[in-house]
């Protein structure tokens, strides 16, 4: 089994876990979530590395590193691993964002210990969720992930914490109800009769068994099921109260990774295995998500919590994502993934640069604050930098992502697609309104309070840990060509064949 490189983005979660249970200092706990986050970077880089090899030596399979045991003989569920270009994206942000979260918890307290234990056990559910080509392996790993955010919302997080975890869990385990029975009605129908059946991604495409009045019933039940943690409206109700309340790293995790489960579901599952409901049914969800993008944009702009303003900004961001997975062309899903990539980056450096800043303000409404960039210069222009990512500003991640975004859903000639491509534009202008007035607000406008004129600038974990996420901002806003070919080859000419695109 070790013989797969994929199994070790399992492995080093569960040895992070087993390492952390036997530490006695918080020195130790640092020590273990560090260097396992840093192996997992590395890993993620290698299997970059090697797949671009194997690509550009010829391998045209759907997906690499495919292999797979059997776990349950009776109902044929495998631990079935396997990647394609947009799964490694996955990876490597998920890694990246781990690892920048880890340093942004340096001082994280109470119970240092506990609340790694938690954060590093969610991160075994990611990694899980996007190596996993078996769709019960995958939906175990899914609610994996979901189920520590309760307590490390509840016990670690601020404000109404209770309400948001609770929240959030029902709404989370609601979606969960939905895409489990989605995902049962896949499995019944997954091969021909007299066959055996199989959870199995590639086998259940191969055998195109699903009927088009069967895809009808299930199509929904898992676009909406994964759709609820992509914040769809309107069942994104849970983001901004969970995003408010819970710690720094959570919200990292959380915003730039937890969600992206939800896109990624979509695209992987509901659309690349019923891809004839997907086509005849995209307009309803069209309309749920060019909603999700406009409303999280305009709500954004009346909050004066700076968690808030990030979270409907999030709502509006992801919303994106599943607008072009919904456009059914090459061209729109390659720009939502690269928003995927752009968004989880750029939220989680908003995420950790807020923390940084509640940590020392002890607030985070904007009306209390003021005059930041004379009084912690780093932290205020790493925020007008995520700013400028988030707001679309061109040589950073957010342009490229949604100029692809744009021109992919603008394609579609018919009225119908044009008219919702405008309005979701519109969440551009939107977007500049509010980022603009909170760096305006936040960093050059009076000082507040005198007190905060004694706070200290950012400490060199802080530093790590935000540096390196507008670095890899900065490289998909530069490189974009290389992210694009990356993902290319995951798009199956068999998916567009029955669409018609």
């Amino acid at each position: 089994m070790f013989s797969n490189p994929l199994i070790y983005f399992v492995v080093i979660p569960l040895v992070m876990l087993a390492g952390l249970a036997i530490c006695r200092s918080i020195g130790q706990i640092r020590a273990v979530a560090v260097t396992g986050s840093l192996a997992l970077t590395a890993l993620s880089i290698w299997l970059l590395v090697d797949y671009l090899g194997l690509r550009a030596a010829g391998a045209d399979a759907p997906m690499l590193y495919c292999d797979s045991w059997s776990w349950f003989e009776p109902l044929n569920i495998h631990l079935a691993v396997g990647v394609d270009g947009i799964s490694i994206a996955m990876l490597i942000l998920s890694s990246i964002i781990l690892l920048t979260g880890s340093f942004a918890s340096w001082k994280v307290e109470p119970n240092t210990k506990d609340f790694f234990l938690w954060l590093i056990l969610l991160s075994t559910g990611v990694f899980g969720f996007f190596i996993s080509i078996d769709l019960f392996t995958m939906f175990m790993f899914y609610e994996v992930a979901l189920i520590p955010m309760y307590l490390l919302i509840g016990v670690w997080g601020s404000g109404n914490k209770n309400y948001s975890a609770m929240k959030l869990t029902l709404m989370l385990m609601g979606g969960s109800a939905f895409l489990m029975l989605g995902l049962i009605g896949i499995f019944y129908h997954s091969a021909p009769e007299g066959m055996p059946l199989t959870w199995n991604l590639l086998e259940i495409r191969a055998n195109e068994s699903i009927s088009e009045g069967w895809q009808y019933f299930l199509f929904p039940m898992t676009f909406v099921g994964f759709g609820v943690l992509g914040a769809m409206f309107p069942f994104h109700t849970w983001s901004p109260d969970g995003h408010a309340s819970a710690p720094t790293a959570v919200s990292m995790l959380h915003a730039g990774v937890l969600m992206k489960l939800g896109g990624y579901g979509c695209f992987r599952v509901a659309i690349y295995l019923m891809p004839q409901a997907a086509n005849d049914l995209a307009w309803i969800f069209l309309v749920l998500t060019g909603i999700s993008v406009v409303y999280g944009a305009f709500s954004a702009c009346v909050q004066t919590d700076l968690k808030y303003i990030n979270a409907y900004s999030s709502v509006s961001h992801c919303g994106l994502v599943l607008f072009a997975i919904l456009m059914l062309n090459t061209t729109a899903m390659t720009g939502a993934i690269m928003q995927m990539l752009s968004h989880g980056l750029m939220t989680a450096l908003f995420f950790a640069l807020i923390g940084m800043i509640y940590g020392r303000t002890h607030t985070r409404d904007i009306r209390l604050m003021g005059g930041l960039m004379k009084i912690m210069p780093f932290l205020a222009v790493c925020y007008v930098i995520a700013g400028f990512a988030s707001l679309g500003l061109p040589g950073l991640s957010g342009f490229v992502a949604e100029m692809t975004i744009f021109v992919g859903s603008f394609e579609h000639a018919d009225m119908f697609h044009r008219v919702f491509t405008i309005v979701a534009c519109c969440s551009i202008v939107i977007t500049a309104v509010y980022i603009l007035r909170v760096v305006g607000k936040l960093l050059f406008g009076p000082v507040q309070d005198e007190h905060h004129l004694q706070l200290t600038d950012a400490t060199w974990w802080e530093r790590v840990s935000t540096v390196t996420l507008i670095i890899s901002v900065a490289a998909i806003g530069c490189f974009p060509n290389f992210f694009a070919d990356l993902i290319k080859f995951t798009f199956s000419p068999s998916i567009f064949a029955v669409i018609g695109q």
